[in-house]
């Protein structure tokens, strides 16, 4: 099987002691390809430099301004980021968005950042890989000014409504570790009704660990976990999911 995590950190402090390893417990789980989400301006030296040198899985970056890191964001960081592009583009804009949980959160200066960014996105011709957190509605909203953008919606945890929303945008939705938690409910019940054509998989390393590793660090090698799930609940054969859902990360991120 191939496997894409359409989304993993793997640029961050915590591979750093095994980080090669790490990867290759991941090739041989079959994760063929991950996707690097930047998380502020400071890390995208980084993260550059390690999509360019590791070979297998093949890494592509995406570069963005996380909405949950705004004290670490500076004005010139959205010229810097555009320049970026420019330069050495990456596969997408991300990781991007606006998250609302924390109400002592500055909602204004988020939906600035990521509105200037969907219009990098957007003059880059490039999808985004959107982080939304109790934002949907707002998100979508947003969304609008820009008719033209696709992309990821990570870690997806909205209404079937609002799925339906981005889907018809063209969007996909991301499962990874929340969907092997029995108590997710609801979000498994979403996962076996989408269009198979809407799901992407991944991982969110190092954060959003299965059920199986709970307290652990997460990994890309646990991708295949997710994809069980998944296979589970849709009563689906997990070789079919991961070609399907390969394709589709394929189709919407533009991976040779």
């Amino acid at each position: 099987m191939h496997l894409i995590d359409t989304h993993c950190h793997l640029h961050v402090a915590a591979f750093d002691a095994d980080r090669l390893a790490v990867m290759q417990r991941s090739a041989t789980a079959g994760v063929t390809d991950i996707v690097v989400p930047a998380i502020h301006a400071a890390g995208w030296a980084k993260l550059l430099a390690l999509c360019a040198n590791i070979q297998r899985p093949t890494l592509h970056s995406a570069l963005g301004l996380h909405p949950l890191f705004l004290s670490q964001h500076q004005t010139v960081d959205l010229a810097a980021l555009a320049q970026a592009v420019r330069q050495q583009p990456p596969i997408a804009i991300g990781e991007i968005g606006l998250d609302f949980f924390n109400p002592n959160c500055d909602f204004s200066r988020q939906q600035e950042l990521f509105v200037a960014q969907l219009a990098i996105a957007q003059d880059a011709d490039l999808p985004v890989l959107l982080h939304v957190r109790r934002a949907h509605d707002a998100v979508l909203l947003t969304l609008r000014q820009f008719p033209q953008i696709t992309g990821i919606v990570h870690a997806f945890n909205g209404s079937s409504q609002q799925a339906a929303q981005y889907l018809a945008r063209g969007f996909k939705l991301g499962f990874g570790g929340m969907l092997t938690f029995a108590r997710a409910t609801k979000l498994r019940r979403l996962a076996a009704e989408l269009p198979l054509d809407a799901i992407v998989l991944e991982t969110d390393a190092p954060d959003m660990t299965g059920a199986a590793h709970r307290g652990e660090r997460n990994s890309p090698e646990y991708l295949p976990e997710v994809l069980a799930t998944l296979a589970a609940l849709r009563h689906t054969d997990a070789a079919t999911l991961a070609a399907a859902t390969s394709a589709n990360a394929r189709a919407v991120l533009q991976l040779p």
